[in-house]
């Protein structure tokens, strides 16, 4: 049940008893509200179980917004694999409101109300030290539990609300320094509540939702449209582009039978796709789930924090117990146990580590965690897998080569193509048609062009039946053998190169050879990373011939290896390593997973397959290799920050903690000045974050492919 509570111009709250589940994603659940349309900001609170939504001024949005939030448990939302922390919500300023509310008014209160007041007000803190102290042992919590709870023991009451109004505002400058990752984690959770065609058992069709589509159920996608589940294809031909998914650069056919993924755009043609995993279990709601995970992990460097930390908890507690024995001072102590080292350490680390995560996704890089920072920030060789990385996926031209004695010439054979090829917007037809311009080739007047989808071109020149596509088209379809050329093909294609194939008159004409185009920018890819402090650029290519040595000497690379099998890859990456070398690979296909995981840091592009990009450490999500030196900048400048930043609160610490050890710094300002020092620190790591996006040179986030939305069925 889902009651409004209070309501106001352009702003509502709602009770979710929903919200009680801890298990529930809260990033899904804001990203759910937000894509109702009308409704521009949505914010939890768990604890509360309350939404606020704020909206604009026009009619109906509220209601749209209770029967999205009722309709929230029936469309299957995501559940975290971990469970929800205790404590307030990031951000919760009310501890800190009630904090300084105290402090105004507690010099006017009787004592024992002071008293009352003091220990409430404490409470979270001894129940979250105990809590602690069961799980783990000592502390920092536990010191600041101890703390508190000396001071209230002995009855300064004004001390003790003191420290605690600045432990709650260490945590509030804490959680509202997150809110960037938690808005890019709401973004990136936020489902798409378009409507899709469904085709029900009688043949009609409808529009429904496309989160209430169900297994089994039979769902239309038209050109032009992203198809929303993934399936078989039960009727139609199309091409498909699936390049956002799979990283294949041309689309592809696509017919009864064959297995169709969620996120990819029908180009021509309609397909009627039987569903098999739908919401959370798609293809692209894994990769979402993917990037979540991504943002969510605190690992690697974080951890080392904590652990290191974690260790200076214990200097606290062996001088907090020698100055006791030595001084039988119990404020001394108190002072002391508000000295742990390890605020700003975990703190600041975190932080940190979120401002450059976030400002990198925005700037199209994604990093899994303060060990892929790391190992970006280390790494002093750079190895490239050529296809997909250096090459654009873009295709040029490589070869035209006339079969059979109908082609007379190369550009005869070119203009013939480009003049069929310019009715069609398939990228290879876009390179042939390029080509024919580039040379002024006469335009050869055709008969109408039949689009075979999925297949190719089919025209009538003078009389003549002239077929252009794919291999397997012409052979099984059109009945033209290019068996006897055999060895010429095998040739084209031993550089990688894709073929397209040309018939004229039922017999071979030629092929033409197309492979991807070096990227233009690739020359200062390459001195970015250099200006960005890598020694050692080296090139794998499973090429055998001269293409990939051509490539390394054009951009000044230090080694090629040419002629590789995909097996030996992470081969070669071990050998690196084994030189004492750090390295970062950077590759796109399934067979380049291996390397990958083998390397200190896999960098995944955007197109790459599935498997790369889950197996990568980095993934780009924008098409732009330059990412790399930026965001290798960008993890320089965090790592230093974080050794900056923890050797200046080491050093005001441990002065805090010596003034506290001689009795100089009562309680109070022991805690103003290491909190004060934890908060600058938070502050630091912040401040710097939002000067480095500068640095990352941050871009906007790619929003999910547009879907043409039609009030008419596709028939």
């Amino acid at each position: 049940m889902v009651d409004l509570i209070h309501a106001c111009p352009g702003r509502a709250r709602f009770r979710v008893p929903l919200l009680a589940d801890r298990s529930l994603d809260p990033h899904y659940v804001r990203g759910y509200i937000e894509a109702v349309p009308g409704v521009s900001r949505a914010r939890l609170n768990v604890k509360a179980r309350s939404v606020v939504v704020e909206h604009a001024r026009t009619e109906g949005v509220r209601e749209r917004v209770a029967e999205a939030l009722r309709g929230l448990a029936e469309n299957r939302p995501p559940r975290r694999a971990r469970p929800a922390r205790s404590g307030p919500e990031p951000g919760d300023a009310l501890p800190l409101v009630a904090g300084v509310g105290l402090l105004l008014t507690l010099p006017l209160l009787p004592r024992p109300l002071k008293a009352a007041l003091t220990w409430a007000h404490i409470a979270g803190t001894l129940k979250a030290g105990a809590g602690k102290l069961l799980e783990r042992g000592i502390t920092v919590e536990v010191l600041d539990a101890t703390a508190v709870g000396l001071t209230a023991l002995r009855g300064d009451y004004l001390a003790t609300n003191i420290t605690q109004t600045l432990l709650s505002l260490a945590s509030y400058v804490e959680g509202t320094t997150r809110r960037a990752s938690d808005d890019l984690l709401a973004h990136l959770m936020r489902p798409d509540l378009a409507e899709v065609w469904v085709e029900d058992a009688d043949g009609s069709r409808r529009r429904v939702p496309a989160e209430s589509v169900d297994v089994g159920a039979r769902v239309v996608v038209s050109a032009g449209e992203t198809i929303p589940v993934d399936g078989t294809v039960a009727d139609g031909l199309a091409t498909v582009n699936q390049a956002a998914v799979t990283g294949e650069s041309l689309p592809q056919p696509k017919e009864p039978g064959s297995a169709v993924i969620s996120g990819s755009v029908v180009e021509e043609g309609r397909l009627t796709i039987l569903a098999e995993r739908i919401g959370a279990a798609t293809t692209m709601a894994r990769i979402a789930t993917f990037l979540r995970e991504a943002l969510e992990d605190d690992r690697g460097m974080l951890s080392k924090a904590a652990e290191l930390a974690d260790r200076r908890v214990a200097i606290t507690l062996v001088a907090g117990l020698a100055v006791l024995a030595l001084t039988r001072d119990p404020r001394r102590l108190e002072s002391l146990f508000l000295v742990d080292f390890s605020c700003a350490v975990k703190l600041g680390t975190s932080v940190a580590i979120k401002a450059a995560m976030g400002n990198a996704a925005h700037a199209g890089v994604l990093i899994k965690g303060g060990a892929a920072l790391e190992g970006l920030a280390q790494a002093d060789t750079v190895v490239f897998d050529k296809t997909g990385t250096l090459t654009h996926n873009a295709l040029d031209v490589a070869s035209i080569t006339c079969l059979g004695p109908l082609c007379l010439s190369e550009d005869a054979l070119l203009a013939l193509v480009a003049s069929v090829a310019e009715h069609s917007t398939h990228p290879v037809a876009g390179a042939v048609v390029g080509l024919a311009e580039s040379r002024q080739l006469a335009h050869i007047d055709h008969e109408a062009v039949d689009f075979v989808i999925g297949h190719g071109l089919s025209t009538l020149v003078n009389g003549r039946p002239v077929r252009i596509g794919s291999r397997h088209f012409l052979e099984e379809h059109e009945a033209v053998d290019f068996a006897p050329y055999e060895d010429v093909l095998a040739d084209l294609t031993a550089d990688g190169s894709s073929l397209l194939y040309i018939g004229t008159g039922g017999q071979p004409h030629g092929v033409i050879a197309l492979r991807d185009r070096m990227r233009a920018d690739a020359p200062e890819i390459v001195t970015a990373l250099r200006d960005a402090g890598v020694e050692r650029l080296v090139l794998i290519t499973g090429d055998p011939g001269r293409s990939g040595r051509d490539l390394g000497a054009r951009l000044g690379l230090d080694t090629v290896h040419d002629g590789i099998a995909p097996e030996d890859k992470a081969r070669i990456v071990a050998e690196l390593q084994a030189e004492g070398r750090r390295v970062a690979f950077v590759g796109d296909g399934v067979n380049d997973a291996p390397a990958l995981m083998a390397a200190d840091v896999g960098i995944a592009m955007p197109r790459g397959a599935d498997i790369a990009r889950a197996t990568a450490d980095v993934v780009l999500t924008e098409d732009d290799l330059a990412g790399v030196a930026r965001t290798r900048r960008l993890a320089t400048r965090t790592l230093s920050r974080i050794d900056r930043n923890f050797r200046a609160s080491a050093v005001i610490n441990t002065v805090v903690l010596v003034g506290a050890a001689l009795g100089r710094l009562p309680p109070a300002w022991t805690a103003l000045l290491h909190n004060g020092t934890t908060i600058g620190v938070l502050l630091s790591a912040h401040l710097g974050g939002r000067a480095d996006a500068r640095v990352a040179a941050p871009v906007a986030l790619p929003a999910p492919e547009a879907e043409r939305t039609s009030d008419t069925d596709p028939e």
